[in-house]
């Protein structure tokens, strides 16, 4: 099994600086690396609005703002950062549970969007896809706070990955839960904190309600909810919801991660286990053990 992180600083700084007229075909070749990432896609889906859909950067505007951005991402070392944490997080992961097998992974790492608001302000300037096996799209505005927490964000999605990797948990769309999404989070930050710690590792957005009883209840209240056009507003929160065109069920940002921590962090104290050997844990036990023993 092998990670690769695409080198995508040569190809958006080549896009950023292209003429007008030439910069979407750049991104759709700089994008074509994980174009089978939508292979369930029920059609054929353009890399370009995908991009954009995702908070990618724009190709039209905010030039020298991204190629500043780009400069502090490259000063940073973050796809170096981000190769070594990877490969060092399979390494542990691969040891704690025996026999793991998953595909190769592409990995690739793209700037946000600097004048969208909600990926700035509401998602903290970080959005992660990696439950797609054999690929992983990070795309990530360098405030200091994500410089920081790079490795994080490549080793959450990388748990992810796995999970949901062939012989892992299977992510039926049919059948799917809330609580999967959920317990799928929470496994990917305990993961997360048990490489880089509890102040680093948990996502940021679902920080701030953590310890807030009333969030904790409602989203456990929608554990059982089926169809993935909901998920977006149980676990992320209605402002997300709203962003997708899905109806909001009143919760903050970032709720079903602070959720999915507590309830996995009292999996794995009840159950004595790491994150990493949790891997494939159930997510119904998960959250039956979990509520018995008062997450």
């Amino acid at each position: 099994m092998t990670i690769t992180v695409v080198d995508t600083y040569s190809a958006m700084k080549q896009i950023l600086q292209a003429p007008l007229a030439e910069r979407t075909g750049l991104l759709r070749s700089m994008l074509e690396p994980i174009k089978g990432m939508y292979r369930f896609a029920p059609v054929e889906v353009d890399l370009v609005d995908m991009h954009r859909m995702s908070f990618g950067f724009p190709v039209d505007r905010d030039e020298r703002r991204c190629l500043d951005a780009l400069e502090a991402l490259a000063e940073a070392g973050a796809w170096k950062r981000m190769q070594r944490a990877l490969d060092e997080a399979l390494a542990v992961q691969q040891a704690a549970v025996a026999g793991l097998q998953a595909p190769d992974i592409t990995v690739l790492f793209v700037l946000g969007d600097p004048g969208d608001a909600h990926f700035t302000d509401t998602v903290l300037g970080v959005s992660g896809s990696g439950g797609i096996s054999g690929y992983i799209l990070i795309t990530l505005w360098p405030f200091p706070e994500n410089l920081e927490r790079l490795e994080v964000t490549a080793v959450h999605e990388l748990n992810h990955n796995l999970r949901y990797a062939p012989g892992g948990v299977v992510w039926d769309p049919a059948t799917v839960t809330v609580g999967e999404h959920v317990v799928g989070e929470g496994l990917a930050d305990a993961f997360a904190r048990q490489l880089y710690g509890d102040d680093l590792g948990r996502t940021r957005i679902g920080v701030a309600h953590l310890h807030d009883e009333e969030v904790f209840a409602k989203v456990v209240s929608g554990l059982e909810v089926t169809g993935m056009q909901n998920f977006t507003a149980w676990v992320h929160g209605d402002a997300g919801a709203e962003r997708f065109g899905a109806e909001p069920v009143g919760l903050p940002t970032g709720a079903g991660y602070s959720a999915g921590n507590r309830l996995v962090d009292a999996y794995l104290a009840a159950t004595g286990q790491s994150a990493a050997q949790a891997l494939h844990a159930d997510s119904a036990e998960v959250i039956a053990t979990a509520l018995r023993h008062g997450a």
